[in-house]
């Protein structure tokens, strides 16, 4: 049975956040989740994603990057040690890659019509600038586990590049280097995981939700991941896990997990932290001028037509 998506109520034991000799009645309250809640939240991922699937938007985004990408193999076998730190890399970028589907997952839970192109309303909201910063962060966070993967590969094999799949298949799996490139490899991309979850796990459905700056928005989430060690850890084993899953038949599993993941983290979030009981309302828009086809290209230059007035 499809589980109801309006007027869900999210309920859990309350923690109020609190800074000394000060009240912050306007601080996200995060509440004590446990493991039910995961899957809660991806149950309702999974109902978000059946009723506005946004697959293809995922495919039109991953296969040019993954055919250039081939074509680098096919090229070049130089780019093999990197492929499996990119794969990981999705993880790292998923929180900021998933804007679109947090706001059709928010849509959805207002009651209003939600479509693959409503993903794009997340452009102009208020806290874009601070959403784009801290995605700045994650890109940064991202290139350097990428360059550190490399690093550890030089130093376990140097510069000789592998002349083949098989060849590069043999170094890793049955040489002494290659074990210590694994455990070494999972170790350091392990601690970037931690990072990038303790940061992001529910600033991006925050920002978005309540416009808060990209600061406060990591604050909450370090809080949120303090106040929830074990379910947070969970929670970022079970990405793990569906994102090694989704890459495994020719990463077309991805169509699927990426979504998933998306709207479960809308979920998520608001099973973590608690709603505002009087949100402020944003003003609303300007609307803009109406500017006929006639006028191009005069009306690129709004300023001559008020000295012509």
């Amino acid at each position: 049975m499809a589980t109801p998506i309006q007027g869900t109520s999210y309920q859990g034991n309350v923690t109020s956040l609190t800074q000394s000799g000060q009240e912050t009645a306007k601080a996200p309250v995060i509440r004590t989740i446990g493991l039910s809640d995961l899957h809660r939240a991806l149950q309702l991922g999974w109902e978000d994603f059946k009723a506005v699937p946004s697959h293809a938007i995922v495919l039109c985004v991953i296969y040019p990057v993954l055919g250039l990408v081939l074509a680098r193999t096919v090229l070049g076998y130089s780019v093999l040690p990197l492929l499996f730190p990119l794969a990981a890399g999705f993880a790292l970028l998923g929180p900021f890659a998933a804007l679109g589907l947090y706001e059709m997952s928010r849509r959805r839970e207002t009651g209003a019509q939600a479509s693959a192109w409503d993903a794009l309303q997340v452009l102009r909201s208020p806290s874009f600038g601070a959403m784009l910063g801290l995605g700045v962060l994650l890109l940064a966070l991202f290139v350097t586990w990428v360059a550190t993967a490399q690093a550890i590969y030089i130093a376990a094999f140097g510069y000789e590049g592998a002349t083949g799949m098989r060849d590069f298949a043999t170094r890793v799996l049955t040489t002494p280097q290659g074990w210590w490139l694994i455990v070494v490899g999972c170790g350091v991309g392990f601690l970037f995981a931690i990072v990038a979850l303790c940061i992001s796990v529910v600033s991006f459905p925050l920002m978005l939700d309540r416009h808060a700056g990209a600061g406060d928005a990591m604050v909450t989430s370090l809080r949120a991941v303090a106040r929830n060690p074990v379910p947070m850890a969970v929670w970022g084993l079970i990405v793990a896990v569906l994102l090694v899953a989704g890459t495994l038949p020719f990463f077309l599993g991805l169509a699927v997990v990426i979504p998933l993941l998306g709207h479960a983290t809308w979920h998520l979030y608001r099973e973590t932290i608690e709603p505002e009981l009087n949100p402020q309302p944003l003003p609303p828009r300007a609307p803009r001028e109406r500017k006929p086809a006639a006028d191009f290209p005069a009306n690129l230059f709004p300023w001559r037509r008020k000295e012509g007035a």
